[in-house]
């Protein structure tokens, strides 16, 4: 089944716009995350849910921004790439470097997760890192937790350098 075509027009679609970025918190600093803080699914990745000429869809709030910002039609991009954070719920897309989201192919998209040992590779690397499906959607979870009252970058580095239940941890030994 071929992907719907989105375009998101600033002026037509202005009410979904602002419905949108009501539901993300944008981190202050020129490195920061902009996090998706409305619903998130299984897989760790936000939904954004909209209705367009009487039909219900439902978006990853990543594939919407590029629409939002860059003027993407999602449908004609292979992957919305977190290429920077490699943070499922940002959102924070541009046209320059300052974005952390931008569109891909699934080729570039598995040799950056393939260098980051974020992905595939032998069964024993996925044990040390952990993070199975529930733990990850869990760390998306309490990532929309500590932005709920506004940025908060000590609780923001909290969750993210938390380890993901049965992730190793390197422990260091004095002589």
């Amino acid at each position: 089944m071929a992907a719907l075509a989105l375009r998101v027009d600033p002026i037509a679609d202005a009410g979904e716009l602002a419905r949108f970025w009501a539901k993300v918190v944008k981190g202050p600093g020129s490195g920061d995350c902009w996090l998706w803080t409305g619903a998130i699914s299984d897989d760790d990745y936000g939904r954004f849910y909209l209705k367009r000429e009487g039909r219900a869809r439902c978006v990853r709030p990543n594939r919407y921004v590029l629409a939002a910002v860059l003027g993407m039609d999602p449908a004609n991009v292979a992957v919305a790439e977190h290429a920077v954070c490699d943070v499922p719920l940002c959102v924070r897309v541009a046209g320059d470097a300052t974005g952390h989201v931008w569109p891909s192919t699934q080729a570039l998209n598995l040799a950056r997760m393939a260098m980051r040992s974020r992905g595939g590779g032998p069964w024993w690397n996925w044990r040390w890192r952990g993070g199975d499906r529930a733990s990850t959607a869990a760390r998306s979870r309490a990532l929309r937790s500590a932005v709920a009252n506004g940025w908060d970058a000590t609780a923001v580095r909290a969750v993210l350098d938390a380890p993901l239940p049965g992730q190793g941890v390197l422990q260091l030994f004095d002589d």
